[in-house]
């Protein structure tokens, strides 16, 4: 019986592992580089975890299930809210703002098409404990600097949840929350027959949809003239002015929602080229989780990263090292085991398992696209010395093992 993979699930070959693995550890080292430490969650938390952060329309898209004590249970289809369960149990007392990253695989239950899988990666950090604009703008800097290391051109698109809160004053917390979610899909449509269907006044109507549609360099003067110039336009100028001092190009727009209630201030979007219409990479902004998961009142600010995503069009390979392949006979199989045992310490080497012939074995050297073959005969272990073939070339010669392993 032939067994296959689960539908939105992907096996990974040796040659897109490496890739993978390669573009994972540039990641890793750039956030390492900026003071963050790596934590890491399991793989499965309760069911309430993600429905009180996203509420119980989740389920649907959930991999979810009761196990053999009754408990109900969950594989994590993001990582904030799990991050955050892990503060609030092991880490309230930590020096403050804590900066954390993550990098672990995640479950959806959604159709598979191309770019989604039900199994997906995500990389992503968490700053806990500041609300300043330092703390929004180092984060917004770190995400475009981590697509940057691994050659993924995007455009930056920056807003401030708390002007559009102000407009929407007058409107409770799940009305509010309604709202983001149709301008957090450009359904202009929906939202204008909600905002009818409760009766906002058409001012306010008309001052959100004016609001939502600026974008550019003028668009925070204009947002002055919208709102009335209130403080939070203060806050968000501050950490433009921020952004400016990092380096980071980015566009105002204030129509970005990301249409989950616990945003509370800045949000922030990259869409890279190359991927079409779904071409968002990355996404985050300041949010309050901690309280609803047993902690205090602590802000955070975090992004994530679809990694499945960057994997398309990241522009970076890894540099393979040189692949070796000792060759010998019967007689000099022991000696050729020490020899590649020496090798491995430099290269990654291959030796013959099978008790092939000469012959066999140099043709699989050429199979596996070896860069050298290195020859163990009698005649070169009397000598001191080995010979080595050059597989692209055919160019042979011999020399000692302490001169190969400083091979350029």
């Amino acid at each position: 019986m032939k067994l296959s993979k689960q539908r939105g699930t992907r096996d990974f070959l040796p040659g897109e592992t490496a890739r993978r693995r390669y573009i994972e550890n540039i990641m890793r080292d750039v956030v390492k580089k900026w003071g963050y430490s790596e934590v890491m969650t399991p793989t499965f938390e309760t069911l309430e975890l993600f429905t009180l952060k996203s509420g119980d329309d989740i389920i649907g898209e959930l991999y979810n299930f009761t196990d053999k004590g009754g408990r109900e249970i969950a594989l994590r289809p993001e990582l904030t809210a799990p991050v955050m369960r892990m503060y609030v149990n092991k880490l309230q007392s930590e020096p403050h703002p804590l900066k954390l990253f993550y990098f672990e695989n995640c479950f959806r239950y959604e159709r598979p098409q191309k770019g989604r899988f039900r199994e997906f990666w995500q990389f992503g950090t968490e700053v806990i404990g500041s609300d300043k604009p330092e703390s929004d703008a180092e984060v917004i800097a770190l995400a475009a600097q981590i697509l940057n290391s691994v050659g993924v051109r995007g455009s930056l698109h920056v807003g401030d949840l708390r002007i559009i809160r102000h407009i929407l004053n007058g409107l409770d917390n799940k009305q509010q929350t309604k709202v983001m979610r149709y301008v957090d899909k450009n359904d202009d449509v929906g939202l204008d027959d909600y905002l009818e269907e409760i009766e906002v006044p058409a001012e306010v109507r008309r001052n959100l949809f004016e609001l939502i549609s600026l974008q550019g360099d003028d668009a925070l003067e204009k947002a002055r003239e919208v709102t009335g110039n209130i403080p939070e336009l203060d806050n968000f100028e501050e950490l433009l002015k921020l952004l400016d001092v990092y380096g980071v190009n980015y566009t105002i727009d204030f129509g970005i929602a990301r249409g989950l209630d616990y945003y509370t201030g800045m949000v922030f979007e990259i869409y890279a080229e190359g991927l079409g219409a779904q071409n968002q990479v990355c996404g985050g902004g300041s949010y309050q989780l901690i309280q609803l998961f047993g902690g205090g009142e602590v802000p955070s600010t975090g992004f994530g990263v679809g990694f499945d995503r960057i994997m398309e069009i990241a522009k970076v390979e890894p540099e393979e090292p040189k692949k070796m392949v000792v060759i010998s006979t019967e007689s000099t199989r022991f000696e050729a085991i020490k020899i590649a045992k020496r090798l491995r310490e430099v290269y990654p080497t291959h030796i013959d398992l099978m008790k092939r012939n000469f012959k066999t074995q140099l043709s699989y050297a050429n199979m596996i696209e070896a860069d050298y073959a290195v020859i163990v005969g009698e005649r070169e272990i009397e000598s001191g010395k080995v010979a080595l073939k050059n597989m692209h070339t055919g160019e042979q010669g011999t020399m000692t093992v302490e001169e190969l392993l400083n091979l350029d």
